[in-house]
């Protein structure tokens, strides 16, 4: 198995430098951050296998991020908020697992393999079709033999847009979750990642993704089974 990427969001620096270190070690590819607002950064702009979610947080709550993200990813939280209320709260937002502070890494690291072994390795590794293949390990597209190399947000756009599929998906939708509050994003900067993407798919990709005028986008081809 491919090393699994890991979004740490702990903002107790001493918990999440041990937590950090301790993963590491284990092979996990970890990006840790200390509040909601990095932890929204980061998902826009990278592919994640599992997000480890404190609950008590400065700027609100990883419940928060469980809810915005309505099943994206596998969520284990990690927490002190330990009533039968919280842990209710974060099963119905989709929680994989539920661990309470204070906890034996051992243990968090069984419940990472568990919710890895289900989620991770039976997931796709990537998807075919018939004049390219959308590598999600290596965040590739490979077409006639060759590999391009998408920026890490046009690649989230592009497999957003796949599992989406055949649904119409909105420039609003686009930019609240992949630009948010970034610099004065408009509608030219979703277009201007799309036309980046159908460059990456050649010459066919208008057989593969449709501008739906007034609206979006949508993805008009299923992945080969």
């Amino acid at each position: 198995m491919p090393s699994a990427r890991l979004l740490l969001l702990e903002d107790d620096t001493s918990l999440g430098e041990t937590i950090l270190s301790r993963l590491k070690k284990e092979a996990y590819e970890v990006s840790w951050v200390k509040n909601l607002a990095e932890a929204r950064d980061s998902i826009k702009v990278k592919n994640f296998d599992l997000l480890i979610l404190d609950v008590g947080l400065p700027d609100g709550s990883g419940f928060d991020i469980a809810e915005e993200l309505q099943g994206r990813f596998p969520v284990i939280f990690l927490t002190a908020l330990n009533s039968a209320e919280n842990r209710l709260r974060g099963y119905e937002l989709g929680a994989n697992e539920y661990i309470p502070k204070p906890f034996h890494f051992k243990e968090l690291l069984i419940r990472i393999e568990k919710t890895l072994g289900s989620e991770f390795s039976e997931g796709p590794k990537s998807y075919s079709f018939e004049d390219f293949i959308i590598n999600l390990d290596s965040m590739t597209v490979e077409q006639n033999g060759q590999l391009f190399y998408p920026s890490a947000r046009d690649f989230s756009v592009l497999t957003y847009l796949i599992t989406c599929f055949p649904n119409v998906v909105s420039r609003e939708e686009l930019l609240d979750k992949y630009w948010g509050s970034d610099s004065f994003p408009t509608n030219r900067t979703v277009d201007n990642s799309i036309l980046r993407i159908r460059q990456f798919l050649g010459e066919k990709a208008q057989d593969y993704l449709k501008s739906v005028r007034g609206i979006g986008y949508q993805w008009i081809q299923e992945p080969k089974k």
